[in-house]
């Protein structure tokens, strides 16, 4: 194996922290992978990783070789995707992390036209709620909420403002009430949501005529998926708190019910960021693919 394939071997691990996630993201055997990391060891005659049952971490020595080689890494990635720019067709792989609302509704129904038109172009979506840092994970492009994108990124609105929606199935409202006030809600089963980047449970957040209100909710059901909870809500298990995006089909079937509407958030729209060294014809595609429908 080249020094090359071994570095970059080395950093899959570390950015991956695990053996086994690293070996799938490169495509070789765990076995292989690790033999690539004993043998780069052995040659440097230092030790790059902490091995245990559970997890992997760099040693000083190690992470100060990630620090070193891994921006070159992500430049010599960029190099070899800028050269698909030469062919006929503009070709090239992009890697986009988005959470799960944005990459169920925004990032995959505007990409697929796009994929279909060119079919060289390479794409991966990671569905993720927890906070990415896209350069030190190396990802082209990112999808958050505007607050959540890190301020030396490009950035690009995708859609207008997100109004949240607390919902319940007609089940549900019929056997417990329709809370009238957010304080009410501490006599209600709330679906809860468990945030993925400290673990901690998120409060629902109100405004009203200026007045902004947190609410920490309690109840039987904590997810950190979306999804789940939007379905749960429908099966009767409570009040969910989620996009009004998500839910206006099920609130115009009568599946859903909306409760304190005039209490309702609004959150600054998805906006998708990207480093500026990483520009590339077809990362540029990308961008103004997901852009459309945003300005």
């Amino acid at each position: 194996m080249s020094r090359f394939d071994e570095l970059a071997a080395f950093a899959a691990v570390v950015r991956e922290g695990s053996f086994t996630r690293a070996a799938a993201q490169i495509g070789v055997s765990q076995s292989a992978l690790s033999h690539t990391i004993r043998g780069l060891e052995q040659r440097l005659r230092v030790k790059l990783l902490n091995r245990t049952t559970r997890s992997v971490a760099p040693t000083e020595a190690g992470e100060r070789l990630y620090q070193t080689v891994a921006p070159s890494l992500s430049d010599i990635d960029a190099a070899l995707d800028s050269l698909g720019e030469l062919r006929d067709h503009p070709a090239g792989t992009v890697r986009i992390t988005a959470t799960q609302h944005a990459a169920h509704t925004l990032v995959w129904p505007r990409l697929e036209p796009v994929l279909t038109r060119y079919p060289d172009i390479q794409v991966e979506i990671n569905a993720d709620d927890r906070f990415v840092d896209i350069v030190a994970e190396r990802y082209d492009i990112g999808v958050r909420l505007s607050a959540d994108v890190a301020k030396d990124m490009i950035a690009a609105r995708m859609t207008p403002d997100v109004r949240l929606a607390v919902v319940a199935s007609p089940n549900y409202l019929a056997q417990h009430g329709r809370p009238a006030k957010p304080q009410d809600l501490t006599g209600h089963l709330c679906i809860g949501r468990r945030l993925p980047t400290h673990g901690g449970l998120m409060a629902w957040d109100f405004m009203r005529r200026g007045r902004a209100l947190s609410v920490h909710v309690t109840g039987r059901l904590v997810f950190n998926s979306g999804t789940l909870i939007l379905e749960a809500a429908l099966r009767g298990h409570g009040l969910a708190c989620v996009p009004l995006d998500a839910a206006q089909p099920h609130l115009a079937a009568g599946n859903l019910e909306q409760v304190l509407e005039d209490w309702a958030a609004v959150y600054p729209g998805y906006h998708l960021y990207y480093a500026g060294r990483r520009s590339s014809a077809v990362l540029a595609l990308v961008v103004e693919a997901l852009k459309r429908s945003g300005e």
